[in-house]
């Protein structure tokens, strides 16, 4: 009992959350660093950029799409995004794992009431804490890595994608039921917004599952902390992690088609907000329930390993920080 108690105090005690904040934005670094060519291709297939659908729906295609854009482009162009990603996932994957821990400690302040029920809401709340305060890089992130050379007004800089998104000017009021003109007009912040409603929604599942997953995987083959004969090794952390990503991937992906299409609106129809269901309608009409899932081979290729590296270098990070 006064094990658990002592935990409590350190959990709840700032130096305990400023290092698992920077143990988890390191871990989201470095994993999103591993698969930067693999998410450029993946989001280039999932906006429907004109330039790449010829290679879409197949694994070979992928690595098509990448020979391409490194002929064109060179290296620079499989990373072209990647310093924001960075400035975004650092912030966003220190509050996921910090309020993951503040609120998995809430709900299961021991082991024994670990639930899976309790394990999704905590990954759930999480995801949506720090998807709410780091969501207009993420927007900025999209711009960027959709712009190719035949796509025009390429602003391939933060400052550029900024301005562009800034000043996306309404034009014809034809549909005032779906056109966004007023609101863009009257709150410019919320052009910084496209797909948010789509990326909370997918987030819940996405989160939930990755982190329900991670949780019951590690009750069931990982003991205690406290049990010195078997500890966690990075091995064991990398397998969880890959299969937990996996999982993960498979349950939320049709949301992130759509929130994809919602965040790249703006180039394609900048009067526009484009809704949940418009946008749902203009996947579903031409490409059926496939439409959804564009992208999903290498959506497994870069989730994967992601999800591998992020959870074992947090926990890594944790431990070497004494947390």
């Amino acid at each position: 009992m006064s094990s658990d108690v002592s935990a409590a105090q350190d959990k709840r005690n700032l130096h305990y959350i400023i290092r698992s904040g920077l143990a988890g934005g390191v871990a989201g670094c470095l994993a999103k660093t591993v698969v930067a060519p693999l998410d450029r291709v993946k989001i280039l297939f999932q906006a429907s950029n004109p330039d790449f659908q010829k290679y879409a729906g197949t694994w070979s295609g992928a690595f098509r799409a990448g020979s391409e854009i490194y002929q064109t482009s060179g290296a620079r162009g499989l990373f072209q995004g990647h310093s924001v990603t960075l400035l975004r996932i650092f912030p966003y994957a220190a509050i996921k794992y910090m309020a993951y821990d503040q609120v998995h400690h809430y709900l299961m302040p021991t082991r024994h009431k670990e639930t899976n029920l309790r394990r999704f809401l905590a990954g759930s709340l999480s995801g949506m804490i720090s998807v709410f305060f780091t969501y207009p890089l993420e927007v900025f992130r999209v711009r960027l890595a959709f712009h190719t050379k035949y796509t025009g007004k390429a602003n391939n800089s933060l400052l550029g994608s900024f301005k562009q998104i800034y000043h996306e000017q309404a034009t014809d009021i034809s549909r005032p039921t779906v056109n966004a003109s007023h609101y863009f007009d009257r709150y410019p912040l919320l052009k910084f917004y496209r797909g948010f409603s789509a990326t909370l929604i997918g987030m819940i599942p996405y989160a939930g599952v990755s982190f329900l997953s991670w949780g019951y995987l590690r009750a069931r083959f990982i003991p205690p902390p406290n049990d010195a004969k078997i500890q966690s090794t990075p091995v064991a952390d990398l397998a969880i992690g890959a299969v937990s990503g996996g999982i993960a991937q498979t349950a939320s992906y049709p949301f992130e088609v759509i929130r994809r299409r919602m965040q790249v609106g703006g180039i394609t129809q900048p009067d526009r907000w484009l809704r949940w269901g418009e946008t749902v309608r203009a996947i579903w009409v031409p490409s059926g329930w496939r439409g959804f899932y564009v992208g999903l081979s290498i959506g497994y290729l870069k989730v994967i390993p992601m999800t591998a590296v992020s959870f074992t270098v947090w926990q890594g990070g944790k431990r070497f920080l004494g947390v």
